[in-house]
């Protein structure tokens, strides 16, 4: 049969139903072309029942084939099908199933040959072959599906969900369900219509089937009537042994629709499914929107309530379980009325620790939702939260930013409220000391009262970064002592104080304030380096006793290991002192004796500093100070060797070749006012070509030098009455 581009049999019939007609002739007419057909009785061949019974026959092919049939109906490049049949009436059975399926329009557009020789020459869609003719395609797979109904069953899953419900209709014997199914909104191939009537029709369908139709319910349910909305649901919640999770969320989601919007009644079964799957099923479940008390009858929340206690309790008991699945097992036994009290504490710990870990991966809907509809749980949860922050407060800040929680106004929660304010206070990067205020204020709490909050407030604005001198000052004096030590904090505040800059000029004197307020909470090595720094400050301001170098050696002793920026202050200011004129007598012979490399390291960069070469350059008499203690005792060790020949070489001779004859006069005229040999030796030494010699003469010298007279200052160990020896 051949029909135009366009044209239709007469009563829109569709064309396989002219096969086996009284027109069908065995053979082309006279002249080739056919007369026009007016009208074409139904041959009646393919009745209802044979076309049944043939689908039966044919079940292990049935699904592969619609689902190759609709790849063809919706592209025109996709494989032809081949039917492998015995008799070429069979062929024709199979286009009758394949009618039946398709929409109407593609139906009228499906091209078939119910046999032929020559298969790979058939341009057809679907094409009818004997099975002797079956080896003419072969090698090419990619332009044709096979079905060989003559041979073994196919073994290829099938997952077109459309296919599996078309061929399940057909061999549930209802095929008036497609034209049933096409009449509901969805589109062509939509397997929810399909699967929605042919469950309403008491045909099973598999986990696939049964989640596209509860998915096709839940956006279409005004297109369900009630008696049809009753059989949906009460095919949906039929015993089924391979429900997967697609299915449950699925059904959770109809359920969340029809809740509230329909009789419960018509919903209890389907509440009651989605609330039993929801408690025994492994894994986090889906996410259940709306629970409310009266989406089941009485006696179904009866009911449920008894079977389900003990799975919810061992739920909730279970460490293992998530959060999100700990949260929905909670809001499920409180819509059913089951007891868990006892549990909510130790519930809401876990909950506090995982929201800290994963604020936004454990935040689910169904945690805020819990959250929401149970003020215990929320309440508890807040608590437990407030005892972690406490302990960190950083974690609890984030998570205060990135989940909004409600505090409730019956509960002090300090520490969290410090959080929440911490974000406000810090922001912008002001006055830190004005920010802990601020947080401190948030908490509501005195800090004699609760003295923790300091230690949280501390934590929030510093963020585990050291305060300043200058800050942990001002924190000592306006909190005081006792609530720092009661919290802890004042080791911040040591901290502070150890670690603080070299230039800082508040680290002496927090150290000074420390040593008063501390004294007895400072261990050994913590009170030594803050008497280092508190005699850097002393040495600065002129206050210092006499024997810096030996004291400053053996605080150091104690302190070890010392902050470098502790020795930074204590040995900078003792070198300055140390190269001033004005120091008491036998400091510079203990520095030159104490033999330590890193008090002669900070001498020499103190020696090398601008200050000192300026004065070099503008006092003759310093010239002559720094050239006597330099070229002092130079086999008291080799780390002095090194030191004071550095500095002769480095800075004072470069100095002292740049000054006017007038200037060296001075110098030489003090030296000689030593009534020494310094003088004459510093002429060597300044003689152009003799810095060598005169090295070598004041490293070979002995100690015969002290019988030669008393040098410059204080180069010799002092008496003991004060004067030099």
């Amino acid at each position: 049969m051949h029909l135009p581009a366009g044209a239709s049999l007469p009563g829109d019939a569709l064309p396989i139903t002219a096969w086996g007609a009284p027109q069908w002739a065995t053979g082309t007419p006279d002249g080739g072309v056919p007369e026009p057909l007016s009208e074409l009785p139904v041959s009646g061949r393919l009745d209802r029942d044979g076309l049944i019974a043939f689908a039966a026959s044919r079940a292990p092919w049935l699904a592969g084939f619609f689902a190759d049939l609709r790849r063809l109906s919706q592209d025109d490049s996709a494989p032809q099908i081949i039917l492998v049949e015995r008799d070429s009436a069979d062929v024709a059975r199979w286009i009758a199933l394949a009618s039946t399926v398709l929409p109407r329009e593609d139906a009228q557009r499906l091209t078939f040959t119910t046999y032929t020789r020559r298969p790979e020459l058939a341009r057809q869609h679907i094409i009818g072959v004997l099975p002797a003719d079956k080896r003419g395609p072969a090698g090419y797979d990619h332009r044709y599906r096979m079905y060989d109904c003559a041979g073994e069953e196919p073994r290829e899953p099938v997952t077109d969900t459309w296919a599996q419900a078309a061929a399940g209709v057909w061999q549930g014997r209802a095929p008036e369900l497609f034209k049933e199914a096409a009449a509901l909104p969805g589109g062509q191939f939509a397997p929810g219509p399909l699967a929605a009537v042919a469950l309403c029709a008491g045909l099973e369908l598999g986990a696939a089937g049964r989640t596209e139709a509860a998915a096709w319910a839940h956006g279409h349910r005004e297109a369900l009537g009630g008696d049809r909305l009753h059989r949906l649901v009460a095919a949906l919640c039929a015993p089924a042994a391979d429900r997967t999770d697609a299915e449950r969320a699925a059904l959770t989601g109809l359920f969340s629709v029809l809740d509230g919007r329909v009789p419960a009644a018509a919903t209890a079964p389907l509440a009651a499914l989605v609330l039993t799957e929801a408690v025994r099923s492994p894994g986090p479940g889906p996410e259940i929107e709306g629970l409310r008390p009266d989406a089941l009858t009485e006696e179904v929340r009866r009911r449920l309530a008894s079977e389900l206690a003990h799975d919810l309790r061992s739920g909730l008991a279970d460490t293992g379980q998530g959060a999100s699945r700990t949260a929905g097992l909670l809001r499920i036994a409180d819509m059913l009325g089951v007891d868990c009290s006892d549990l909510l504490p130790e519930v809401a710990r876990r909950l506090a620790h995982a929201l800290l870990a994963d604020p936004e991966g454990t935040y689910t809907p169904t945690v805020r939702l819990a959250l929401e509809e149970q003020f215990t749980l929320h309440t508890t949860l807040l608590g437990k939260l407030d005892d972690l922050a406490a302990g960190d407060p950083s974690a609890a800040a984030r998570l205060l930013t990135r989940i909004p929680l409600r505090f409730a106004d019956n509960q002090a929660l300090p520490h969290l409220r410090m959080c929440a304010e911490a974000a406000r206070a810090t922001a912008g990067g002001g006055d830190r000391v004005v920010a802990l205020n601020a947080v401190l204020h948030a908490g509501g709490l005195s800090l004699f009262t609760e003295p923790l909050v300091l230690r949280t407030a501390v934590q929030l604005v510093w963020e585990g970064h050291t305060p300043t001198a200058g800050e942990a000052r001002l924190m000592l004096v306006e909190i005081g002592s006792d609530p720092h030590r009661a919290a802890g904090t004042w080791s911040a505040l040591v901290k502070a104080a150890l670690h603080g800059p070299a230039d800082d000029p508040d680290v002496p004197d927090l150290a000074q304030d420390l040593l008063r307020c501390f004294t007895e909470d400072l261990a050994p090595r913590e009170r030594s380096s803050l008497l280092l720094l508190e005699l850097a400050r002393d040495l600065r301001d002129g206050s210092a006793s006499a024997g810096w170098t030996d004291r400053a050696l053996s605080l150091r002793a104690v302190a070890e290991p010392v902050e470098p920026t502790v020795l930074e202050h204590a040995f900078g200011a003792l070198a300055s002192r140390l190269l001033s004129e004005h120091r008491p007598e036998g400091e510079v012979y203990a520095l030159i004796h104490s033999g330590d490399p890193g008090l002669f390291a900070a001498y020499s960069q103190c020696a090398k500093s601008e200050r000192v070469r300026d004065r070099l350059r503008t006092r003759p008499a310093y010239v002559a100070d720094c050239f006597t203690a330099w070229s002092s005792h130079p086999q008291a060790s080799e780390a002095w060797q090194k030191t004071r020949t550095a500095l002769l070489d480095s800075v004072l001779r470069p100095v002292v070749r740049g000054l006017p004859d007038s200037d060296i006069a001075l110098v030489e005229r003090c030296l000689e006012d030593t009534g020494t040999r310094w003088a004459e030796e510093f002429r060597t030494w300044n003689r152009p070509g003799a810095f060598g010699r005169i090295s070598r003469r004041l490293t070979g010298r002995r100690r015969k030098d002290a019988a030669d007279g008393h040098r410059w200052g204080d180069v010799e160990p002092p008496r003991k009455g004060g004067n030099p020896s």
